[in-house]
């Protein structure tokens, strides 16, 4: 029995993926203060009964702007570029009032699902203005007490040939936007495009997060651009991709040189099953490509990697409960992940994610923030194969949620 100074709140019984039995986690001013097999204190307590708790999920890329339209527009979009311009046919219209009421159904569902953590892509362009942004920066704000919101602004429909978008972007920089991110591959010139959005990383000081290679021709990209700007301005370990499609279309060789590249430079990429295979390869008539990019091959390869949400309910994905637990599950049976990926396939929502943002802060470790989700499982091998349900979750030691076990009635 470990005796220790007053606690504020005591976990009793809880199952670390770290740990190979139950321990209790002691929590003080809204911080881990103590993680040991037993603690000896006078405190409110929480018996889990072994079950196992994470610090949350961590969502690397999510549209909260754009979320929840399917019922402004038809769905028989097949194309990333058909995606865009419908998407941008209903911006002109958006409202703050607008924005902010899906993208909080969208982070109510993200927070009673586990998610603690979220890097939301926010459009940022002549015709949506600062609308959107204002919208997400009232969610981070409302939403605080329960899932930290990091807003990355960036040009969905280009930069060098959309005038005013990129004061507008710096507009949003001086204003509380906290990474910058770029669509290289809808602009006119796209090696200039990725030249203002680093330019604009280093006046500000900010991590750069890019749209890029969605499609499935590996005779072009842009990936080599981007690898070489970050070397060239020391920006590695701050530097992700999203989609990158077209590495799941190379052969084994051109795959290796990539990988190898990717991880010499320091650029993470972040894999969005939903989107990723909803729309790629589309126009098949049979053996359809996956367009399915492998994170967890790549994360064993000296590569960081996430897998994201991405869109909820619109054009460019019309599913989605911003469930992560459910998305590395999909993820896993769709990149026919072994059972000994199952680990990795969690990592790639929570540990590996929180690298990807450079959140020094994240986990149950003493001093960090008493952030903690409670899954329905004494085993942590088994998150991934069964989707137990989340059953409750904390924020700085606070509450934040609970879900009640269904109930049979045997007859």
């Amino acid at each position: 029995m470990t005796t220790q100074t007053a606690f504020d709140l005591i976990f009793r019984n809880v199952l670390l993926r770290s740990s190979a039995a139950p321990v209790d986690i002691g929590v003080k001013d809204g911080r881990f203060a103590a993680v040991a097999p037993k603690l000896a204190c006078e405190a409110a307590e929480v018996d889990l009964g072994g079950l196992l708790a994470l610090p949350g999920f961590v969502d690397t890329h999510i549209h909260l702007d754009k979320a929840c339209l399917l019922g402004r527009c038809g769905h028989d979009h097949g194309s990333v570029s058909e995606a865009i311009r419908a998407v941008a046919g209903m911006k002109k219209d958006f409202t703050i009032e607008d924005v902010y009421v899906r993208g909080a159904r969208v982070l109510e569902r993200a927070i009673v699902n586990g998610t603690t953590r979220m890097r939301t892509h926010v459009e940022i362009d002549p015709r949506i203005g600062l609308r959107g942004f204002e919208a997400v920066k009232a969610l981070k704000r409302d939403y605080a007490w329960a899932i930290d919101l990091e807003l990355c602004v960036f040009p969905q429909e280009g930069l060098t040939n959309d005038p005013g978008a990129e004061e507008l972007l710096a507009q949003a920089l001086r204003d509380g936007g906290e990474v910058i991110g770029g669509c290289p591959y809808m602009d006119t010139d796209p090696t200039a495009h990725l030249a203002r959005i680093f330019d604009l990383a280093e006046e500000f000081d900010v991590d750069v997060d890019l749209h890029l290679d969605f499609d499935l021709d590996p005779s072009w990209w842009h990936l080599d651009e981007v690898c070489r700007q970050t070397e060239q301005r020391n920006y590695g370990g701050r530097v992700a991709i999203g989609h990158a499609t077209k590495l799941s279309a190379l052969p084994p060789d051109r795959m290796k040189a990539a990988t190898a590249q990717l991880a010499r430079s320091g650029v993470a990429v972040t894999v969005l099953p939903a989107t990723d295979l909803y729309l790629m390869g589309r126009e098949a008539t049979h053996n359809a490509p996956r367009g399915l990019t492998l994170a967890h091959k790549l994360a064993g390869d000296g590569v960081l990697c996430s897998v994201a949400t991405n869109n909820v309910l619109n054009p460019f994905t019309p599913f989605g409960d911003a469930s992560l637990l459910r998305m590395a599950n999909f993820y896993a049976n769709v990149a026919h992940a072994s059972v000994s990926d199952f680990d990795t396939c969690l990592d790639l929502v929570t540990e590996l994610p929180a690298r990807l943002m450079n959140l020094g802060d994240y986990g149950i470790k003493v001093g960090n923030p008493a952030d903690l989700i409670v899954l329905d499982t004494k085993d942590s091998r088994f998150a991934i194969a069964e989707l137990p349900d989340v059953l409750m979750g904390f924020k700085g030691g606070r509450q934040t949620f609970a879900r009640a076990r269904p109930t049979l009635f045997k007859s």
